[in-house]
């Protein structure tokens, strides 16, 4: 399949800006059965610096610096990708989660596909006792590491509420566990916590899902708007498997990969500082519209 991505942010300031300094992670990633045809972004007001460069996950990061005054600031991305993705079956034949658990620890590289790099609690994902405790009623004692993840993210889905007023970027994990509340990235952060708790390696994925699901099929939660889910590894031959615990699929080829990290914060599409506002307001607007 064939997708143009357009993924448009909008920044309103309080009081004017003299001075923006931002990272833009916008260009969808290539791999893991996905290819980059064409991208570009258009930044308004024009800056006066563009570096790129790519992260420690691979990501390609782009930094900008503005240094005219502004009101607003329109980040306008577009991207054309293809993607042939196959997702598994649920139940099919997968090593024991023990297994997993135990050759992620022994693994002696420290790359970026790693798994053991996200075995680890990280800045907005700590490894909680309940969130274990939960996670590890869906992994019985030799069980496979492809029907667990699939049973935790079935949980997870029928459990928690998508409530986009429930929760902000900086609601700690702790309180949404407890209020079952929350959005895309509130549920891939609690499935990696629990995941992780166990021992597991467990990305953040941030990208897209197709804006207009298949003919008889119901509208995704998080479609228009960037989506989050979570890559899980399950062993050397299987690799790394997408579990969408927000809609309860396992990733193939409605989801759209942007970037990879450890949680929200390695992978945060437009983040930086400015100088001059007390207060803004934030749109963001996304299309994902099927070419072929």
């Amino acid at each position: 399949m064939i997708y143009d991505i357009r993924h448009v942010t909008t920044y309103s300031y309080e009081t004017q800006v003299s001075f923006a300094r931002c990272s833009l992670r916008l260009v969808p990633h290539s791999g893991d059965g996905q290819e980059l045809i064409s991208h570009s972004v258009e930044i308004r007001p024009k800056p006066a610096e563009r570096t790129t460069r790519r992260d420690f996950f691979g990501t390609l990061t782009e930094s900008v610096l503005i240094e005219s005054a502004h009101r607003n600031l329109r980040i306008d991305s577009r991207s054309r990708v293809s993607i042939a993705r196959q997702a598994p079956a649920r139940d099919a034949a997968s090593p024991p989660w023990e297994g997993v658990r135990d050759i992620a620890f022994e693994a002696s590289s420290l790359g970026p596909t790693s798994p053991v790099g996200y075995v680890f609690a990280s800045a907005l994902v700590p490894v909680l006792q309940p969130v274990t405790n939960y996670a590890s009623e869906s992994f019985p004692p030799g069980g496979g590491i492809l029907s667990g993840a699939a049973a935790l993210m079935r949980r997870i889905r029928t459990d928690f509420r998508y409530d986009p007023k429930a929760t902000v970027i900086s609601t700690p994990l702790k309180e949404v566990f407890e209020k079952r509340h929350g959005v895309c990235q509130d549920f891939a952060h609690v499935m990696i916590a629990g995941l992780r708790g166990l021992g597991l390696p467990a990305a953040y994925v941030s990208g897209y899902l197709r804006t207009i699901p298949p003919p008889g099929q119901p509208r995704l939660q998080g479609a228009d708007a960037t989506h989050a889910w979570v890559a899980v590894w399950c062993g050397a031959e299987l690799g790394w498997i997408g579990f969408d615990p927000t809609n309860d699929l396992v990733v193939a080829s409605d989801h759209i990969i942007l970037a990879i990290g450890r949680d929200f914060s390695d992978v945060s599409p437009v983040d930086g500082v400015i100088a001059g506002a007390r207060k803004q307001k934030l749109n963001v607007a996304v299309d994902v519209l099927l070419v072929e």
